[in-house]
């Protein structure tokens, strides 16, 4: 669907699409964990290949619905620089991310960069003087509390290093800058002009850290380039994608909530593809985070 027929329908029916495309991204984005932890590269040039790979859709998408898309150009160099903004937001988020995920529990790492919401809605409100209900933050307080309980609950937090809590929280602070960064510029350009520029700036970011850093670069073997492919194609240009599109018509701070969709999705297929167990903590958690969503969305 294009920009242009979203915004042709009703304001409610646009809202209802543009909320499923969301939690659709968000579950996009959720299979991301599986797809780096069967990487056969390291962590830097999994995410460079994320990014760059990324990049074929794209450009294909781009060229069909290039009549269909509403759009603008940019007007100068600071529209340009406005447009690589969001990807060098993303590029420090997946390499902050990925590098904690290396240095603390997974488990650890995954919740701490779901405090992105957090750090979203009061970046709206210092930055943007947006209005955060009661309501809503009742909401973001209960899918955080989900997260907690999807791993394992607050005794679950001391089996990591502080330093690599620390990373990825630093990874939750730079989505964020991704997530306000992007909504202030759904109200003049395209979704595929916004995915590509920040995906293609998000590239060439990480690419010195990938090249330089690690010690492959690319993978040998067809498996290693499915799990790339998979991560780029779904997660990365289908996931964003999608929420780059419903940030159009929903807030930043509502919509940074996908993220806490992730360990949800990520534990589901976790239990599917890798055989890690749910156990009933974690079917808890995942329902409270659920159901903080729909709070948070009547707020």
């Amino acid at each position: 669907m294009s920009d242009t027929a979203l915004r042709s329908s009703s304001p409610s029916s646009a809202n209802r699409l543009a909320l499923t495309a969301l939690l659709i991204g968000g579950a996009a984005i959720g299979g991301s964990p599986i797809f780096v932890r069967l990487s056969e590269v390291g962590p830097m040039a999994t995410a460079f290949w994320r990014v760059a790979l990324a990049l074929l859709p794209l450009l294909v998408w781009s060229k069909v619905m290039d009549k269909t898309a509403t759009d603008s150009r940019p007007a100068g160099l600071a529209d340009y620089g406005l447009l690589v903004l969001p990807g060098v937001f993303l590029a420090a988020d997946l390499a902050a991310w990925h590098l904690s995920l290396h240095m603390t529990s997974v488990a650890n790492a995954t919740l701490f960069a779901n405090l992105a919401p957090i750090f979203v809605t009061l970046g709206s409100w210092l930055l943007f003087r947006a209005h955060v209900s009661g309501v809503f933050l009742a909401g973001l307080a209960t899918a955080l509390a989900g997260v907690v309980i999807l791993k394992g609950g607050p005794a679950a937090l001391g089996d990591g290093h502080l330093a690599g809590d620390a990373t990825a929280a630093v990874a939750a602070v730079f989505y964020a800058g991704y997530i306000l960064s992007i909504g202030r510029l759904r109200s003049r350009f395209s979704t595929n002009r916004i995915m590509i520029w920040s995906t293609a700036s998000a590239a060439v970011c990480i690419f010195p850290l990938a090249f330089f850093v690690e010690d492959s670069f690319m993978p040998m073997a067809l498996f290693g380039w499915t799990m790339l492919i998979g991560l780029a194609f779904i997660s990365h240009a289908g996931g964003q994608g999608l929420i780059i599109y419903a940030l159009a018509f929903l807030p930043p701070a509502f919509s940074s909530l996908t993220l806490l969709l992730q360990p949800v999705v990520a534990a589901v297929l976790a239990w599917l593809l890798l055989s890690e167990p749910v156990g009933l903590m974690q079917a808890i958690g995942g329902a409270t985070v659920l159901a903080g969503i729909m709070v948070a969305r009547r707020g």
